[in-house]
């Protein structure tokens, strides 16, 4: 299935243009390529970043224990009893 595409003109800082249209090149992608990819990366975080909130607004801002507990898992650590 073929993906129907918009012609859009962006305007770029000179550095980062320079940056991404290098990082398309060692990847062998066309800038067009890597910026879509760059864009639904960052849509896929700005996603995430909406649940999140909703979720609070209807939960409320998680615990010192939630976090804690996040910031286990998103390091690696084992689970406490899952040896």
């Amino acid at each position: 299935m073929t993906m129907v595409k918009r012609r859009v003109s962006v305007t770029l800082d000179r550095q980062v243009a320079k940056r991404a249209a290098d990082a398309a090149r060692s990847q062998g992608a066309s800038l067009s390529a890597w910026l879509n990819a760059a864009a639904c990366r960052a849509l896929f975080i700005e996603e995430g970043l909406a649940m999140a909130r909703e979720w609070e607004e209807q939960h409320g801002p998680p615990t010192e224990e939630e976090l804690a507990w996040a910031d286990s898992v998103l390091n690696g650590e084992p689970e406490p009893g899952s040896s």
